[in-house]
């Protein structure tokens, strides 16, 4: 089995999953699959595909890891109980042939507190997978020796810009042993530069830090569950606070673009999240208006951090954090470049949700080819509701 435990996720999917419990238990969603890789081919490995997620339906948490999950202190006791009757049905999954790119279509639908948990493993399978077939004997060498450069690099960062980096990088890994290694290697050699890792199961196996909080279903979910779509931005960041209360404060800052996120992030929640994440866009440019808007609405940004998550490479984040130094706190979360990189292309997947309770959801992005929508009515109505300027074709 390519994944063998269902903590093999990113610590967001149990964070949201929490909100979902504790306030959306009746909220039915729909995420559909996409490779964003031109000339990719995914039909002649569908069967198996299909065969390494029907055996995620025979997984369930174990009382180790239901353990470590209470053992951290913003999951909840009922939560966690839930979590304990837990599994994967495959009468929400359908996987076949599809007319995009990448030639497979992955459909995801059902309520959002059963279906959640799909996207992370899904993805490592389809990734492990195409690699394991079209790359059978991996130059593992050159891996390890480009994670060298890596860490060579990482060490002549100067120590008073406290750099820091971690590990996004479950979705679209190379394989599960080469991500564990990737990880058990930065512990060991630059443990003073490695924050943690998104990756639960890891995290719990080699003694690291989870690390995570939201990612675009929350808020794109909140379109529909929201009171208005015009508030549906402040509406998650309430809700978010509510369930817990300062904790797991970092915004997401790219669902709408940011001139939308900063029009409604404002000092209440410049003051009550600890900052912010950026996911698209210029991350120079993003980072300078950040600093500005926590300026303007009279808060220090030395008290706050940026979290920069874009297509990272280390000499871009090193960059980023000589840049933003003595004026604001920075974190890096490094996913394809830290657990793809052995010279092979890396395939662009990803599942992204599109429906919540039968009506449309979109995420607009300022990178091109980032937007999500598969409804262009829905999409054009939600730019004009926001006053967003019309971008990229969909």
């Amino acid at each position: 089995m390519i994944i063998q435990s269902l903590l093999d996720s990113d610590l967001y999917k149990f964070s949201m999953m929490q909100v979902v419990l504790h306030h959306f238990p009746g909220a039915q969603v729909e995420y559909r699959f996409r490779c964003r890789t031109e000339g990719v081919d995914l039909r002649p490995y569908i069967d198996e595909i299909r065969a390494e997620v029907a055996a995620l339906y025979r997984l369930r948490f174990r009382e180790q890891e239901l353990a470590y999950l209470r053992s951290l202190r913003f999951m909840k006791s009922d939560f966690v109980d839930f979590l304990g009757l837990f599994q994967f049905n495959d009468k929400y999954i359908a996987i076949g042939p599809g007319d995009g790119q990448g030639g497979m279509d992955i459909t995801i639908r059902g309520p959002w507190l059963h279906t959640i948990l799909y996207e992370i493993p899904v993805l490592a399978i389809v990734s492990e997978i195409y690699f394991c077939r079209t790359q059978p004997q991996p130059d593992l060498a050159e891996g390890r020796r480009r994670l060298k450069q890596k860490i060579d690099l990482v060490r002549t960062v100067e120590p008073e810009l406290e750099f820091k980096i971690s590990d996004f990088g479950t979705r679209r890994r190379f394989s599960l042993a080469w991500h564990e290694e990737v990880l058990q290697t930065l512990k060991r050699e630059v443990p003073e530069y490695f924050a943690g890792t998104s990756n639960v199961w890891f995290a719990m196996r080699n003694n690291l830090t989870p690390l995570g909080t939201m990612a675009h279903e929350y808020m794109q979910a909140c379109q529909a569950l929201g009171p208005r779509l015009r508030d549906s931005q402040t509406f998650a960041f309430d809700m978010w606070a509510k369930e817990y209360r300062g904790d797991l404060g970092i915004a997401l800052s790219d669902t709408y673009g940011l001139d939308a996120f900063l029009r409604d992030f404002d000092m209440y929640f410049c003051k009550l999240f600890d900052g912010a994440r950026h996911d698209s866009g210029d991350p120079f440019d993003w980072g300078e208006r950040m600093i500005a808007h926590y300026g303007r609405n009279r808060v220090d940004p030395h008290t706050k951090t940026l979290i920069f998550s874009d297509q990272l490479s280390f000499p871009l984040a090193i960059e980023i954090a000589r840049r933003f130094h003595g004026r604001v706190r920075t974190s890096f979360g490094i996913g394809t470049n830290l657990t793809n990189d052995l010279g092979y292309e890396p395939i662009n997947i990803v599942i992204k949700m599109t429906e919540c309770n039968g009506q449309p959801v979109a995420k607009v992005s300022d990178s091109p080819g980032k937007t999500v929508s598969k409804d262009a009515g829905y999409l054009r109505y939600l730019r004009q509701v926001f006053g967003l300027e019309p971008a990229e074709k969909t």
